[in-house]
């Protein structure tokens, strides 16, 4: 079943919109703000101060200092100010939280096979601030083994059950593979990302961001949705696409909890 869902105030020409306008944050010329931002997680919030974006009430962001790679909330703008800046640390990144296209049901995901609909990047800015490049550093050695065959996955039992959990519970919350090459989002103590290559059934080069010596279950939970998001997709190349080279799914209700946010005045639209 496929779904097109919008939000925003209705027009016809938006029948196929997911998320706020957040993309305006991201777009519009900054103007300079105090803003308060909650963060959820430890319940508690603070004022920042921003000059790079025009943000708004419900806006995801992400600040320096002691909460730095904390996703908070904006509750409150104010542009009318005079403060010391060094009283006040900085708003560092905004998501964009604006999702247009058709979307397929696929179990507890939201199944997309258009890249401009919910692509990596642009989901990766809901749950993490931006990455620093030259402080990541990967190697590989280019062993594989088929997807679903745990005998010939080298992790202990102990830990394949843990990702067992974490797949039933839901904690990949986004999946993506493109020209085989996989990229998923993990919730645990934080997030954490998993990459891998796929290709007529094999894994290779599989890789996370906890940083284990050997296989975690965060990276054992992906493998377990994506054989199950490949099912799914296998389904919809037979009846609904055709020379699938792409697919990436996320957990429906994140997915309606993150691009909507905490703005007001949203619809939302089923057809």
């Amino acid at each position: 079943m496929k779904i097109k869902m919008g939000f925003n105030e209705y027009r016809e020409e938006d029948e196929a919109i997911i998320g706020s306008t957040s993309e305006a944050a991201c777009e519009n010329k900054a103007v300079k703000s105090v803003v308060q931002v909650r963060f959820p997680s430890k319940g508690r919030s603070y004022s920042y101060y921003n000059d790079k974006f025009d943000l708004q009430e419900g806006d995801i962001v992400f600040v320096d200092g002691k909460l730095e790679g904390i996703r908070g909330i904006v509750t409150d703008v104010k542009r009318s100010f005079k403060i010391n800046l060094s009283d006040y640390k900085r708003v560092i990144s905004v998501a964009n939280t604006e999702v247009k296209g058709e979307l397929f049901f696929g179990g507890s995901n939201l199944i997309a096979f258009e890249k401009n609909v919910i692509p990596y990047e642009k989901v990766r800015g809901w749950f993490m601030p931006p990455e620093n490049e030259e402080d990541i550093v990967s190697g590989y050695d280019d062993t594989g083994f088929i997807l679903g065959d745990w005998k010939s996955f080298d992790a202990k039992p102990e830990v394949i059950e843990k990702g067992l959990e974490y797949y039933t519970d839901d904690k990949v919350i986004y999946l993506c593979v493109e020209n085989n090459f996989g990229k998923a989002i993990v919730e645990g103590s934080r997030m954490y990302e998993v990459t891998f290559e796929y290709s007529s059934g094999e894994i290779k080069n599989l890789t996370c961001s906890c940083f284990c010596s050997y296989h975690c279950k965060h990276e054992i939970a992906v493998l377990m949705q994506l054989k199950e998001t490949i099912d799914f997709t296998e389904k919809y190349k037979a009846s609904e696409c055709s020379n699938i080279d792409y697919f990436a799914a996320i957990n429906k209700f994140l997915l309606l909890s993150y691009a909507a946010g905490g703005r007001k005045n949203k619809s939302i639209i089923f057809k």
